[in-house]
């Protein structure tokens, strides 16, 4: 039965490739979410995931990779967000609701104007069955790029994303650092784009780090536990997908969801486990 359920959807060539690069995307997503997490930058990830959607469509009508333009347009947003924020008394909270919301917005009118066979759901739920092997190529060389960028400067965002005001101090580039990661996470979400679309693709981004979170205080371990939960999130999204003959995106990121439903919980039972523990070693000492 479990190996009909996973071996038959893996005949079909096009499952096949729509499984690598769900998984690809996920472990990208993943390992960045880590330092999101650390950051507190879920809001910005959201900011960019829908801050995409006018590039996109302005690509399709020049005529260009929509790829160009989605990470363009994210790159927008994020440096826009930076300056209005350095430039105003406004909070960035703030900034990026309306910065996203805005642009967002703009890529819906923008969207209504072209005729096209593409349809709104692929854009903005993702159509990760439909892949054809040079998209694939895209997640794949996108991902390896931002991965060996991220794995090169992986204790200096580590130090960034923790304490800022520290990394200033021993000397690290701190600006630097901030745009390298706003530009490696519009990458991440240009990979994304085709497994979840533009709206879920957030929940990539913050889900196995706060999974990873929930489960340990090292970061290391943060890290493999939500590559790990990516994974096979991931996985078992594009196989329910298919049995059930559902969205994929919709269904990896509610295999997601339920992981970190299993985390909170045993989070919650750990942490009484511990404060009873505490409770009778303070009874018998105080005996």
């Amino acid at each position: 039965m479990i190996e009909s359920f996973i071996m038959t959807p893996l005949q079909y060539p096009f499952m096949q490739q729509a499984m690598l690069g769900a998984i690809i995307a996920g472990i990208v997503c993943a390992v960045l979410s880590c330092y999101l997490i650390l950051k507190g930058w879920a809001l910005m990830g959201d900011a960019i995931s829908h801050a995409v959607l006018p590039g996109i469509v302005v690509a399709f009508i020049f005529g260009i990779p929509l790829v160009i333009g989605a990470f363009a347009s994210g790159l927008f947003c994020a440096v826009a967000t930076g300056y209005i924020k350095s430039h105003s008394r406004v909070k960035e909270d703030a900034v990026l609701g309306i910065i996203f919301s805005g642009l967002f917005a703009l890529g819906l009118f923008l969207f209504s104007f072209v005729k096209t066979d593409q349809h709104l759901t692929h854009v903005l739920f993702g159509n990760i069955l439909g892949i054809l092997p040079h998209e694939l190529w895209q997640i794949i060389i996108i991902s390896g790029i931002t991965l060996l960028i991220i794995l090169i400067k992986r204790k200096d965002f580590m130090l960034y994303s923790f304490d800022p005001v520290q990394a200033q101090v021993i000397g690290l580039p701190v600006k630097f650092l901030h745009y390298t990661l706003l530009i490696l996470l519009a990458l991440s979400i240009v990979a994304s784009l085709q497994a979840v679309g533009v709206i879920l693709v957030i929940a990539m981004l913050v889900a196995p780090g706060i999974i990873g979170f929930l489960l340990t205080k090292r970061f290391p371990i943060m890290m493999i536990i939500a590559v790990t939960s990516s994974i096979f999130s991931s996985f078992m999204g594009v196989l329910v997908s298919f049995h059930i003959d559902a969205e994929t995106g919709p269904c990896i990121v509610l295999s997601q969801a339920s992981l970190f439903i299993l985390a909170f919980i045993y989070n919650r039972i750990k942490g009484r486990l511990v404060i009873n523990a505490k409770k009778e070693a303070n009874e018998k000492a105080s005996i």
